[in-house]
Order: C-alpha cells, then structure tokens, then sequence
C-alpha cells in the first residue's frame, strides 16, 4: 500500500525555518517533490529529486530551500529557511515510481501525494 506522510508543519515568524519530513512506504520512488497549495492559487511545485540525484526548484525557492532524501529511512525532506508570509501554504509531498524529467516540478504529474501539512508564516 502506498503512503506519504508528511510532518514538520507549524507556524514560524518570517525569516525562520522549518524543516519538513515525509515518510515514504509501499514502493521504491524514482521520482519525490513537494508542492503547495493555496486556497483560490494555482498548485505550485516547490522542489523534486530524482534518484539519479538531480533536483530542481521553483524560482520562488531557489537559494532558501533545500530538497534532500535519506534512503536509509525512505524518507524526503525539505528544509524551508529565509521563509516568507507567500511562503504560506499546504505543503505536499509526491511521489512516483517511474523516473520522470524535472519538468515534473511544474506538470506536477505524480502519482501519488501525501495528506498535507500546513505552513504559516506571519509577517
């Protein structure tokens, strides 16, 4: 049975950090990222990480997140730091077996999604 679950969540004031987790069980994922949602916004990729060890991220990130995986634990994380209140969002984690192109950052076409864990960060 597939699952991710996420955790890490909360609200931080900005310019702090947080640090997400997601567990990953019921098969080998080639392909992992996060994504975010906002209530009436479009869903945004956040980061992906391929098993052959290239990762991209979105422009809105880039330099303030850091996507990594621990094989060791089946695990995905995301370090969040320099956040923003536009960082404010759902965070989900994805994942597919298959190895897509990085593209996928931006088709978000996953194959499966964790539940969500939300981040607030206030001005």
């Amino acid at each position: 049975q597939v699952q991710l679950v996420e955790s890490g969540g909360g609200s931080v004031q900005a310019g702090g950090s947080l640090r997400l987790s997601c567990v990953a069980s019921g098969s080998m994922y080639s392909t992992m990222g996060w994504f975010r949602e906002v209530p009436g916004k479009k869903r945004e990729g956040v980061a992906v990480w391929l098993r052959d060890g290239r990762v991209a991220y979105a422009d809105s990130v880039k330099g303030r997140f850091t996507i990594s995986q621990d094989a060791a634990k089946n695990t995905l994380y995301l370090q969040m730091a320099s956040l923003k209140p536009e960082d404010t969002a759902i965070y989900y984690c994805a994942a597919s077996p298959g190895l897509w192109p990085l593209s996928v950052i931006y088709i978000l076409s996953y194959d499966y999604r964790g539940q969500g864990t939300q981040v607030t960060v206030s001005s």
